[in-house]
């Protein structure tokens, strides 16, 4: 496939799931990165911007600078778009688990309860209103189990789950130049291009470092892996670094839980 054709399997499958489902509208986290961005502006292609609706979810260690993003990409779609903060609710929770958790909620269950707040926000305006949640993952991170269960694995169709985070930036800039032959004002700022993909779980997080290895990297090898279906002897034979295969193929086979309970995304043959 081609990256136009990428872009419109995703959209088609999108639309498909819905309307299948009976949803008209859908609701979206919007982070102010690449994949909330695609998927926002996948749903309004699919569904049109008048039954697409955007919630920033800031908390602690949210930038300013991702908000401004999100509200560009808002305005640049003509979606609606809300603000609820999960500081409040997180601070709750801190107090509440603080003594189960052996006097303070840190570290990764801290990260994670943040983005089960979010999910929590998310699920109560699907409810109230019957919009369907959209999960914004993709499938670097659902191969890497860098998510979080329950949390932003949540939600009813992927339409990035199918595709490798480099791809994701890929299809992205292309619709961004398609928006551009068409005159139109290209939908996701170029900030969310160049800086570095973040959870903004924790002070100053950014995923490649979380991970412990780019994404370039880690898709040409997940490719290879899970695509190509190569063995680890394969893959060292290719020129891949041992000690990194090692850990990445681990990482992939030790997360077949996570995958076995995030949202289905589409079928089409990305890397036939």
């Amino acid at each position: 496939m081609n990256t136009e054709e990428r872009y419109r399997a995703c959209v088609d499958a999108l639309k498909d799931y819905a309307d299948g489902a009976g949803f008209t509208d859908v609701v979206i986290g919007l982070s102010g990165g690449m994949d909330s961005s695609l998927v926002a502006v996948m749903s309004v292609d699919a569904f049109g911007a008048d039954h697409v609706h955007g919630v920033m979810l800031p908390g602690p260690y949210s930038t300013e600078h991702s908000l401004d993003d999100a509200r560009q990409l808002a305005d640049a779609l003509g979606i609606d778009a809300c603000v609820v903060s999960i500081c409040e609710p997180f601070e709750a929770f801190e107090q509440v688990l603080a003594r189960a958790c052996g006097g303070e909620l840190a570290g990764l269950a801290a990260e994670n309860t943040q983005a089960r707040c979010r999910t929590v926000c998310l699920m109560a305006l699907s409810n109230r209103f019957g919009w369907m949640l959209v999960n914004t993952g993709n499938k670097s991170e659902s191969m890497m189990g860098y998510s979080t269960l329950y949390g932003d694995t949540a939600g009813a169709f992927a339409p990035l789950g199918g595709l490798y985070k480099i791809d994701v930036y890929e299809v992205a800039r292309w619709r961004n130049e398609a928006a551009v032959a068409e005159g139109a004002v290209p939908p996701i700022p170029e900030h969310v291009f160049v800086k570095p993909p973040s959870a903004e779980l924790s002070p100053d997080q950014e995923d490649e470092k979380s991970m412990g290895i780019d994404y370039p990297t880690l898709d040409v090898l997940l490719v290879a892996h899970k695509e190509r279906g190569l063995g680890p002897e394969e893959l060292i034979a290719e020129g891949f670094d041992a000690a990194t295969v090692e850990r990445i193929v681990a990482t992939v086979a030790a997360n077949a839980f996570k995958r076995a309970l995030e949202p289905p995304f589409p079928s089409a043959p990305f890397y036939d």
